[in-house]
Parts: C-alpha cells; sequence; structure tokens
C-alpha cells in the first residue's frame, strides 16, 4: 500500500528581494513526515496565488515557471512509484534526494552511534574519560532495545528519528528500563549528540529534538554529619578490607576527591604550596579541570599510613583503591557496624566533604567550587542549603546569649 504523499509549492514574501521576487519553495508531506526545499525559481510576489499553488498570468515567465512545476509534481509521483515498484522503505527526504540528483545511501541509525563510540574510545584520556565513554555505550544499548521493542527490527535509519521517537524512548527509559528521570534525561541528552551529527552531516533535514526540552530535578544530597563522620573513624574494624575502604572514604570526605580521582592519585600529585603546606594538584577525570585541595591533617595521617605498601610503590600510586563496586559495598558494610541508616555510597564522601567539613565550617562558595573541580558555581550551589544548617547554628549560639 503506498504511503500518504502530498505536495504543497509555497513562496516566503518576507524573503523577497528589491525587485519584488522570491524564490519558489516545494514541501513533500509523506506520512506526516515533511522535506522542504527551494526549487531554484523565482516568481514575483504579486504573481503568485497561494490557493492554485501556480503563478498568474500569460507572459512567457510565467508559462516557463507553470510548467516547471508540472514538471516536478510528476516526477515527485513518478519517484515514489519506483519506490513501491522495489518495495523499498523511503522517507520524504528521499525524494527529495532522488529529485535534485542527490540519492544518498541511507543512513542507519545504531551505524552512526557506533561510529561516535569508536571515535570515543580512541580518545580515552586525551578528549574523553573512561566512564563517558562507557556512557556512550550503555545509552547505545538502550536505544537498540528501545528500536527492538517498538519497531521490531535491529536498526532503522536516522530520518525516521522524530519528536515521537524521543518522548517513546524517554517514556521506555523511565518504565521499562526502570531509570529516574535525571538518569532518563542525562541519555537522551548522550543520544541528542548522535542526532545533531547526523543534522551536521545532511543526513536529517530538521533536528527533531527542537521542541524537546528536557529539564533536570534537582536533588537532595545526602551527606554525613560531624557526629556520623567520628563514628565511622572511632569504628573498631578488625577485617583489613574494611579498614582500607573507611580510611578511602574519610580521606574523600576531607579532600573532596571523587572515586575515580582518588583511584588514580599518584605520588606527583601532592605537592607543597606556597604555604609549606601538601596539596593535592590533580586534574579530573569526568570535566578534566584543575583541583588544588589543601591536605587536611586526617587525610595527612591516612596518606602516611599507606606511604611504605610496596604494592602502591611500584604502581606509584598513594591509597590501595578496589573497584568502585566493592568500595561502594564495603562501605555500606561499614555503615551498618556504624548504626548509620543512611544510604552510604562511595561518591557521598565528596558530598560531605562540601558541606560538613567545608561549608558549613565558613569556607567561601567560590573556594570549596575550586577545591571540587565545578566548571560552573551552580553546580556547587546545590549545597548552599547547607548553609542555613549553619545559620541556624550561629543565631541559636546567638539566642542564648540574649538568655
Amino acid at each position: 500500500m503506498s504511503l500518504s504523499l502530498s505536495l504543497l509549492f509555497y513562496i516566503k514574501k518576507s524573503k523577497a528581494d528589491s525587485s519584488g521576487k522570491t524564490n519558489i519553495y516545494l514541501r513533500i508531506t509523506l506520512d506526516g513526515h515533511r522535506s522542504e526545499f527551494s526549487i531554484h525559481r523565482k516568481t514575483h510576489v504579486d504573481w503568485w496565488n497561494s490557493k492554485s499553488q501556480l503563478a498568474m498570468g500569460n507572459s512567457p515567465e510565467v508559462q516557463n515557471i507553470n510548467q516547471h512545476l508540472s514538471i516536478l509534481r510528476n516526477k515527485v509521483y513518478s519517484i515514489q512509484q519506483n519506490f513501491e515498484r522495489e518495495n523499498e522503505t523511503y522517507t520524504a527526504t528521499d525524494i527529495r534526494d532522488v529529485l535534485l540528483g542527490k540519492d544518498k545511501t541511507q543512513k542507519m541509525l545504531l551505524e552512526i552511534f557506533q561510529e561516535h563510540n569508536e571515535k570515543v574510545e580512541s580518545l580515552i584520556g586525551k578528549d574523553f574519560s573512561a566512564g563517558t565513554a562507557e556512557r556512550y555505550r550503555t545509552c547505545k544499548k538502550h536505544v537498540a532495545s528501545f528500536i527492538k521493542k517498538k519497531y521490531k527490527k535491529n536498526d532503522i535509519p536516522v530520518q525516521d528519528v522524530d519528536h515521537t521517537f524521543i518522548t517513546g524512548f524517554e517514556y521506555y527509559l523511565k518504565t521499562t528500563r526502570k531509570c529516574a528521570h535525571n538518569s532518563a534525561i542525562k541519555y537522551i541528552t548522550n543520544f541528542k549528540k548522535i542526532i545533531r551529527i547526523a543534522h551536521a552531516n545532511d543526513w536529517i533535514d530538521k533536528d527533531p529534538f527542537l521542541h524537546w526540552k528536557g529539564k533536570l530535578k534537582i536533588v537532595e544530597r545526602e551527606f554525613l554529619t560531624e557526629e556520623e563522620i567520628q563514628k565511622i573513624i572511632e569504628l573498631e574494624l578488625k577485617m583489613e578490607r574494611l579498614d582500607q575502604v573507611r580510611d578511602i572514604f574519610i580521606f574523600c570526605c576531607f579532600t573532596g576527591l571523587a572515586y575515580a580521582d582518588v583511584k588514580k592519585l599518584n605520588g606527583g600529585d601532592i605537592s607543597v604550596g606556597a604555604d609549606g603546606e601538601e596539596w593535592v594538584k590533580t586534574k579530573r577525570s569526568k570535566t578534566d579541570t584543575r583541583s588544588n585541595i589543601p591536605i587536611l591533617p586526617i587525610a595527612k595521617v591516612i596518606v602516611e599510613k599507606y606511604k611504605d605498601n610496596e604494592l602502591l610503590k611500584e604502581k606509584d600510586l598513594v591509597l590501595p583503591v578496589l573497584s568502585n563496586q566493592k568500595m561502594n559495598a564495603y562501605i555500606k558494610e561499614i555503615a551498618t557496624l556504624a548504626g548509620i541508616t543512611k544510604n552510604l555510597t562511595f561518591h557521598l564522601a565528596r558530598h560531605t566533604f562540601a558541606t560538613t567539613v567545608t561549608l558549613t565550617n565558613g569556607v567561601p562558595i567560590e573556594s570549596v567550587s575550586k577545591m571540587l573541580g565545578h566548571t560552573n558555581l551552580k553546580t556547587t550551589q546545590h549545597y548552599a542549603k547547607i548553609l542555613d544548617m549553619k545559620v541556624s547554628k550561629d543565631m541559636a549560639i546567638l539566642r542564648s546569649k540574649f538568655k
């Protein structure tokens, strides 16, 4: 059965030149999907009849224009018939390309995605982190699963991606894949880059993300209080694996380093600053931004504890960091032993540094932002609610004085 095809010849009066002439455009609509382009013919705006989609008058110029429009119309329907005869999948863009002599091989969505991912993989450590590459791999798997579920195909032409596809993918991530809102939005943002590549290469006419707006929800970030940090520090741990994980977690609570950054921390990242004290000076794996962090006494004690470890010396590493999965599993075990009911994750150490260790103790938010290696102060401002706690404590002291 033939797909529903309609044609519209039109002009843009606002684009008329000084003589009153403007380009004629053709819009091909196939089952609701459009492809628009100039036919490289001009008409005077006063000659154009939008109802008949023809130029009005009997002059040779008008007759020539109308004859060309008739030829184009017949060509479009002939191209559609050829596609139908060959039993090929086709789009409005395909008809346009054949009409303009630009008949291109159809680009497939997952093929473009795979090409992109391979480039990212080859640039790990230069332009991209391993975590970014992993996220794009996971995103491609989600897109592939969505195509399989919705279209019963292994891949689709990139031209088939429209606003309906995007909203359907978002719904799929939140329902079938059980992704939280922010995780779903981040995956779609990764997917958006692939579509932008297709658009930049003229493999698609329009950016289907033009009317899609994805907004992240502000997440209440948990952190440890001074009392909870002390509970973990004072905990009697007989197992070496738990003792090591506790040390690294506390080290991150007092430096703000993320897992990827503490894992690669080496001797060259620690140096003496202008103040005569030791500093951690490293680049964040996630953003490649510089972090300069003074080493507080408790963090220094932990570094000293492992400085004679032969295995660490061989690898030129500072701390014995396990896999992210094991670190998170063991820190939950430590939380249980310490009687802490919060959902403890290794990344919570970074939040604790931003709140309990720095902002609550009066360190300016600009300084905290630099130590965390944030590229935008707004990211650090998520922690600013803690300042309200500090104000509350300060006012409690003041209130007691007046009593």
